[in-house]
This record gives C-alpha cells, structure tokens and sequence, in this order.
C-alpha cells in the first residue's frame, strides 16, 4: 500500500492520527464544504425516507417480538445512516454479505420486510431473497461472513470482473480470529472487498475498551497493509462519502478498504438483552441527542429542503409494514428437507437422526392439536 496512491479522504484522515472523518456536525451544520459528496435534493430526502422507513419497521419488529409473535430480533436503532449510505452505494453487479445488524442495506438493496420478517419468524425462505441477486443471508455466527466476503472478493478478482464486495461486522467481532484471518488474505490477494465495522461501543454488555487497546478500530487495517478510515457513523454525508471512495477504489483493481463506522446502539443488542444492566440511562441520552436522522434532519432544514410530513409518512410505512408481517406469519410452513437435504451430497448420521427427530417432534406437535 503506497500512501500516495491511496485517495484524498484516506490519507487525509489516516486512522493512526486517530482523526475521524465528519462532513456535518452533531446540529446539522456543514464543517467540510470542499469535500462534501455530490448529492442533488431529491437523494437526501430519499436517504431520509430510507432510513426513517428502517427505523419504523425496527421499532415495529420490536413489537411483534414483545407481542410473542416473532423470535428474537436484533434492533438497528441508531445505525440507519450507515446502512442507507451502504445501500446507495452498492450497485446492483456488487456483492453484499451482511452480518446481522444491516437491516437497512438489504431493503436498499431490494430485500423486502416480509424475508426480513420471515427470517426472525424461524422460516428458511427468510433468507432467500427470491427478488436479489448476488446478496447472502444473514450470518449469525460472529466473523464467519468475513471469509465468505474475501473468497467471493478472490472470484471476482480472478475472474477479472468489475464487482466489489461489501460486507459488515461488529465491534465485538473484531476479536474473532476470523476477522484478522479474512482481512490477511484480502490483504495479500488484493481483492475488491470493503469491510465495515460497526463499532456501536458494546458487543452485547463488553465494551470496546475491554475489547483492544487500539486507538481506534481503523487502525486495525494497518498491519494488514489495507487502507482504513474512522468515520462518523451517525453522519449520513460522511458514511456516503466513505462508501463512495472505497466503491471507487475497489472496482479500480486497488484491493480492500476497511471502513470504522463509529456509532451507537442505542437499542439492545437482541430483544433478549436489557442494556440497563452494563450502561447507564444517561450515556443512551446523550446519545440519542445526535441520532442520525436527527443530524440529517437538522441539515434538511437548514437548507430548506425539508418537505416530510412525519406523522403522515409513519402511517403509511406501518400499515404497509404490518401487511408484510400478517403476510409473513401466515406464510406456509416450509418443506423440511429445505433445512436438512442442501447441506451435504450424502447426509451424515448425525443430520439423518436430527431430521427424523424433528419429524417425529412436528408429528407430536401437530397430534395435540
């Protein structure tokens, strides 16, 4: 990696300095004019659309969680900005491999609210993205994705192809093998992959303190020779404009970038977790006063391009997002051979003994009807 050739923001905001890169600051206010990205009215006000419609339908599968009608769901309230400027980014030829925190990227993408829904319903179809190509299903296992994002990165490079990869893990994922693994080999391939952390500041109740004592999680790109960047992940010019140049620079043959979103959760990390157990009430506050789409709201207005009836637009996101839901729930049961029969050419023991137990389970299960 040669300084000079790396582009201006990310040699500007050289994550060893530990400088972070801001195009608008917490009220909305442009502190980098000669570097804000290129983005007419109509596009902000979709971007806001967009990520207010991922913080409706997060607030709304809460609900249906709390209501006992869906699974355990992981919230996305407070990292809109990072997902949306991802979304806008990607091209419909580009990959993405999501972790399960990027509610927001795979709707942008064209990933509809009934897959999302089916998916935290315990349903295979879930993850299928019947309408989306090139778009790989929510990974839970922490840093898994990451290999799966390099070795797609490899085909695209050896194929000679003009794609870019774009894939995401957590702050706590960093501490996974499977992270630095990923991130050697893009390294030394040189393949077309950006990767995101988002570091929210807590994998589940650890904070980020507890996690590396770098100063910064860009930093981290360093002795893996691949270009980083901490960015203000609340701040939708600057995640747009991070995207934008590592977009550029991947598809022109440069190898990976590694991208810092530096954000809060001001949610639980699942609707199984009570954050009032490892942070204070007063942290979440002072948190929420800077949420994105407060900050992107605050631009708007200041620029007098802000024409969003809220109340309005709220209404007609949920009766179209709680359509999806009733269309989810009462979605037929999946075949079961969808879970057991794809995973290997000739089923091992172990698989066959789990397939007839849950045969015999659902045989029960629906005798005592």
């Amino acid at each position: 990696m040669i300084q000079d050739d790396l582009p201006a923001i990310f040699r500007d905001f050289n994550p060893l300095e530990n400088r972070m890169l801001r195009v608008i600051d917490d009220e909305g206010n442009i502190i980098n004019k000669e570097i804000f990205p290129q983005l007419d009215d109509d596009s902000i006000i979709d971007a806001y659309k967009q990520m207010f419609y991922e913080r409706t339908a997060d607030e709304m599968a809460i609900s249906y969680q709390r209501q006992g009608r869906m699974y355990t769901f992981t919230p996305n309230l407070g990292q809109e900005a990072i997902h949306i400027a991802a979304g806008m980014n990607i091209r419909k030829e580009d990959w993405l491999v999501p972790a399960f925190r990027e509610m927001g990227t795979l709707l942008s993408r064209g990933v509809t609210m009934k897959e999302m829904f089916l998916f935290y319903l315990g349903n295979e179809h879930g993850g299928s993205f019947k309408n989306v190509s090139k778009t790989l299903p929510i990974a839970i296992s922490i840093g898994t994705q990451l290999h799966h994002a390099t070795g797609i990165g490899y085909s695209i490079k050896y194929k000679k192809k003009e794609e870019a990869v774009f894939t995401f893990i957590g702050d706590g994922g960093t501490s996974e093998g499977d992270f630095s693994e990923a991130l050697n080999f893009a390294g030394v391939w040189q393949v077309p992959v950006v990767f995101t952390i988002q570091n929210n500041q807590y994998a589940i109740s650890v904070p980020v303190k507890s996690q590396t004592k770098s100063i910064n999680l860009a930093v981290k790109s360093v002795a893996f020779g691949i270009p980083g960047i901490k960015v203000d992940g609340n701040d939708f010019f600057a995640m747009y404009l991070a995207y934008k140049t590592a977009s550029e620079y991947a598809l022109s043959a440069n190898g990976p970038m590694l991208i810092e979103a530096f954000t809060y959760r001001l949610g639980a990390h699942t609707t199984s977790d009570d954050p009032s157990k490892y942070r204070k009430k007063e942290e979440e506050e002072k948190w929420a006063l800077v949420d994105p789409l407060l900050r992107l709201e605050r631009y708007m207005k200041k620029m007098n391009i802000w024409n969003i009836d809220k109340d309005k637009l709220k209404e007609e996101y949920k009766q179209e997002i709680d359509a999806q839901f009733v269309s989810a729930e009462n979605e037929k049961a999946y075949k079961i051979g969808d879970v057991f029969d794809y995973m290997y050419t000739d089923m091992p023991e172990d698989l066959m003994r789990q397939k007839d137990a849950y045969e015999q389970y659902l045989s029960w299960k629906e005798n005592r009807k």
